[in-house]
């Protein structure tokens, strides 16, 4: 059994209209949702082996502080990290391509990006054994600092298609009011 993580960015600051769409950081609000979501991810002990993270800012920033409530002082944190331009603004087929291209020894993997291929992506994996009700609210939206979370009953992340992964949980900063 693998799990896969799909967790879109913290919200972000708009602020700076100087700043590229890349450079963005985050504002207070997210500031504040990234480490709940990271919270609620260490009590369903979801911390995951593999980080795949969008290179902008304001991702970045939200594995920063998601790192920093997931993690212990004494707990050293997942096997890798990779920051990768790549995932910047990434369709759901990208996303695909780069979760089949993971090696087999990592069982879990959190993705931080950005919708809309975030949340098309999610819908797209989710396969029948998913809770419909978390489905229908992943379906109605896919807010900023959400995460999807789903197992898959494969051998290899090559394996990885639409159709074929339980959704098993939905956590948004305003469902952890």
């Amino acid at each position: 059994m693998r799990s896969l993580h799909l967790l879109r960015h913290a919200k972000s600051d708009w602020s700076d209209p100087s700043l590229r769409d890349f450079d963005r950081p985050l504002n207070k609000r997210g500031r504040k949702a990234a480490p709940r979501i990271a919270a609620e991810m260490r009590e369903f002990g979801l911390a995951p082996e593999l980080v795949l993270c969008s290179s902008a800012v304001r991702a970045r920033q939200t594995w920063d502080l998601v790192a920093g409530s997931l993690y212990g002082d004494d707990e050293g944190g997942p096997q890798e990290v990779r920051f990768s331009r790549s995932l910047y603004l990434a369709s759901p087929a990208k996303l695909l391509e780069l979760i089949r291209r993971v090696e087999s020894g990592f069982s879990s993997i959190l993705i931080i990006g950005h919708n809309p291929g975030m949340e098309h992506l999610a819908d797209q994996l989710a396969g029948p054994e998913s809770d419909p009700l978390l489905l229908q609210t992943l379906r109605e939206k896919y807010p900023t600092a959400a995460l999807a979370c789903f197992e898959l009953d494969i051998a290899e992340w090559s394996q990885v298609a639409p159709g074929q992964a339980k959704l098993v949980r939905f956590l948004t900063p305003r469902s952890l009011d």
